[in-house]
């Protein structure tokens, strides 16, 4: 099985490549940085040596690099079983006073990206009549937050984007999950006062994704929805 994760090196995307290496998936794999790709390959290379890895340092917001990537895929594997769209940026602001140019940062590197490299993939998963789509939403694409401007404004359109996703993509065998977790300890919350029990482990987000994975056929889950137990920040 081959899966491609963007946004892999840290945070969420790092945990998944771990949870699909450790069950045998061969793994394409983008970020920006390369050094850090090189540290998580070498790292999942020993947790399964067996499986095949591929990287490419990507800037998401650039549609020639998401097509670029796209490519590579192609030509190291082939076919994909399963694409998780999980990059993505957070700038906080109110949408009245937020610096120009936010909201087409974040509709570039949250929606854009998953829309083009779609693009680029769901053919592949056509072809072969099987597939998985994971777009990683978050609550701020249930639930408009303050401080939250653009941010959730690209992950309501992500989340618009993975309901046309999974009409289209029904009848020919691909499933399609948009994910909506909340606050997870990632980059994004590091330097936070808060109990480290008060949000989420990646770990958990990987696993939950990978449980809908596994399931049958005939089944899909359309939406997860994960929160800390003590409810949203």
């Amino acid at each position: 099985m081959n899966t491609v994760i963007t946004g892999s090196s840290k945070g969420i995307g790092k945990a998944l490549a771990i949870r699909f290496a450790e069950e045998g998936h061969n793994l394409a794999l983008c970020a920006r940085s390369l050094k850090d790709l090189e540290l998580l390959k070498s790292e999942l290379m020993i947790i399964n040596p067996k499986i095949t890895i591929v990287i490419k340092s990507v800037d998401v917001r650039r549609v020639d690099e998401v097509k670029s990537f796209a490519a590579f895929i192609k030509n190291s594997f082939g076919t994909v079983d399963v694409l998780i769209n999980n990059a993505g940026i957070f700038l906080p602001g109110f949408v009245t006073n937020e610096a120009e140019g936010t909201l087409e940062q974040m509709m570039e590197t949250n929606l854009y990206s998953a829309y083009y490299l779609s693009r680029e993939l769901v053919p592949v998963m056509v072809e072969n009549k099987s597939g998985h789509i994971f777009n990683m939403c978050s609550i701020a694409s249930k639930i408009a937050y303050p401080n939250g401007g653009s941010y959730s404004i690209s992950k309501f359109a992500l989340l618009g984007f993975s309901k046309v996703q999974r009409e289209e993509l029904k009848e020919k065998g691909i499933k399609v999950t948009a994910v909506l977790p909340g606050a997870t300890w990632s980059d994004s919350w590091q330097g936070v006062d808060l109990p480290h029990e008060r949000l989420m482990e990646a770990r958990d987000i990987a696993n939950v994704i990978w449980s809908a994975y596994a399931l049958g056929p005939s089944a899909v889950v359309e939406e997860i929805v994960i929160r800390p137990q003590l409810g949203d920040l």
